[in-house]
């Protein structure tokens, strides 16, 4: 009887390292979890605060068409806009500035003092691909 005791402790052991194999496997799957949900997060993060950025260069843009409104003491036409365009990219947009890698942005008229300012950038850090940002902004017509 004694023999056969020692052959269950001897079994009892082994079992236990299994138990604890087991149990380090699934924690191991667990913080693969853990660590991949960070990761979502910190992309989501940056997607965030790229809309962020995006959303106050375009009411930036506003409120450039509304200075220049002031000035003119009425909507500004396509060349007028074109102008503050090119101005808008150079304060937002290229290397050192808010937004180093956005691409084909920019800001025109749509209609009687209607303006669309588009903002479109590279974002690597997604699967989806690019970002885009649009606002669509109407300035009262003073002329009437």
């Amino acid at each position: 009887m004694s023999r056969n005791l020692s052959v269950r402790s001897c079994c009892a052991r082994g079992f236990t390292l299994v138990e604890a194999l087991v149990a380090l496997l699934v924690l191991s799957v667990g913080l693969l979890g853990v660590a991949s949900m960070q990761l979502k997060a910190l992309q989501s993060a940056h997607s965030g605060y790229q809309r962020s950025i995006a959303s106050l260069a375009a009411v930036d843009a506003q409120e450039r068409t509304w200075a220049e409104m002031a000035t003119l003491g009425g909507c500004p036409d396509s060349a007028v806009m074109s102008n503050v365009s090119d101005d808008w990219k150079g304060q937002w947009f290229g290397i050192g500035k808010a937004m180093s890698d956005a691409g084909n942005s920019d800001v025109e008229e749509t209609g009687s003092c209607q303006y669309k300012v588009t903002v479109n950038w590279e974002e690597s850090r997604l699967e989806a691909g690019d970002g885009s940002f649009e606002y669509v902004y109407r300035l009262p017509d003073l002329s009437e």
